[in-house]
């Protein structure tokens, strides 16, 4: 990304606040007899308004095709080989897809806390947190803020990480385009624990009903989880709207590329 995208960006982030910060001047200025208000300001005003939304349209879309295009540290990959040495590269390319498809998720819901809900993936992400100057560089470039690692986690007593699970939950099927209330599969960065064996992962299937199934054939559902239970009242949160994250989308169909390869804030915590 050149310098002057880097700058586009930075001003693209803030457009909204300088928009509201040039009317508030010129509104004061108009109230204290410095100009006066004419029909013209109308105009303006609208032009301000499709000005600024096409601003963060395109600040949000040069960010996306950085997450998902931008090339990570290649040490990252061997570093996760020392970590799961069963992984293949391939395995690893997988894996980083599925980072990728995290950081996606925190751009999409605006500063909001996102969880982290595979351990595979949170041991890349912790691999690259470690590389101050890099990852701080990543963050600059994909997100416009810095975002601070907390650990891998499931569906528990904790409000706040609930929803932030249920973020994660939404904008990765939305970027799959799977139906996050009723999935017929999970989203890469939900299914990659259990793909890989992951020691101590975090196993999800699409809905409960298989792991009911399994307990009926006289198996044992584990530390199993299921992905309907994100919109599951009975865990503490906002569960009607996925943390929010439906009511910002405006409850739209539209996914992603279907490759499940994108990246998108926050981890949650406890181990």
């Amino acid at each position: 990304m050149t310098g002057l995208q880097r700058a586009m960006l930075r001003v693209g982030s803030q457009a909204m606040l300088l928009a509201i910060a040039a009317w508030t001047i010129a509104l004061c200025g108009a109230l204290a007899g410095a100009w006066r208000v004419r029909g013209v300001w109308a105009f303006y005003f609208i032009a301000t308004v499709i000005g600024v939304a096409l601003t963060t349209q395109w600040t949000s879309a040069v960010r996306q095709r950085f997450i998902r295009e931008a090339p990570l540290p290649r040490f990252l990959q061997r570093k996760l080989r020392e970590t799961y040495p069963h992984l293949s590269p391939r395995d690893c390319d997988l894996v980083e897809r599925g980072l990728r498809q995290f950081f996606l998720a925190c751009l999409r819901s605006n500063k909001a806390f996102v969880a982290m809900p595979s351990r595979a993936v949170d041991a890349l992400w912790h691999e690259f947190i470690l590389h101050t100057q890099a990852y701080q560089s990543w963050c600059e470039q994909a997100l416009g803020f810095f975002l601070h690692h907390t650990p891998a986690e499931t569906l528990g007593a904790r409000s706040r990480h609930n929803d932030g699970l249920r973020r994660c939950w939404y904008w990765t099927c939305k970027e799959e385009s799977i139906d996050p209330r009723a999935p017929s599969r999970l989203p890469l960065l939900f299914a990659l624990d259990g793909k890989f064996a992951i020691p101590g992962g975090f196993t999800y299937v699409p809905d409960c009903t298989d792991i009911a199934r399994k307990s009926d054939a006289g198996g044992s559902g584990g530390d199993t989880y299921c992905g309907t239970s994100f919109s599951d009242a009975s865990y503490g949160g906002d569960a009607g709207d996925f943390g929010g994250a439906e009511s910002a989308d405006g409850g739209s169909d539209g996914g992603g590329d279907g490759g499940g390869d994108g990246g998108g804030c926050g981890g949650g915590g406890g181990d």
